[in-house]
């Protein structure tokens, strides 16, 4: 949770909201299939369904109020995928700090699959 101070009083804004606001972000980029999770029983890694996404995202709380980032996710087959990791992070930095006015320090994709079809 990250607690904003503001004349008017404080404000606190639930991880679930970085959640959702960083897996929608990222999933509505261009050559990303979705986001991803690695099974703890199988070690496979899954494809996860619109409503539990945010599995595939995990939130760091740093000392200065900042937060980090970090996205497990699955592309399509044939995309560059340096040019939309990129993509991905400028989408999610921009959505994220904009919406909530936390300082974003870093995002760090992790390209799990490539799921055909």
């Amino acid at each position: 949770m990250v607690t904003l101070e503001t004349d008017k009083g404080l404000i606190r804004i639930a991880g679930d909201v970085f959640t959702y606001l960083a897996g929608n972000a990222a999933t509505t980029c261009f050559g990303v299939k979705g986001m991803t999770v690695r099974s703890m029983t199988d070690g496979l890694v899954h494809l996860l369904k619109r409503e539990s996404m945010g599995k595939g995202v995990h939130i760091t709380y740093n000392d200065n109020g900042s937060i980090s980032i970090e996205l497990h996710i699955a592309v399509d087959p044939g995309v560059n995928i340096p040019v939309v990791c990129k993509s991905i992070i400028e989408e999610v930095r921009y959505k994220v700090s904009t919406a909530t006015g936390v300082e974003i320090k870093s995002v760090d994709v992790f390209v799990d699959s490539m799921i055909i079809g």
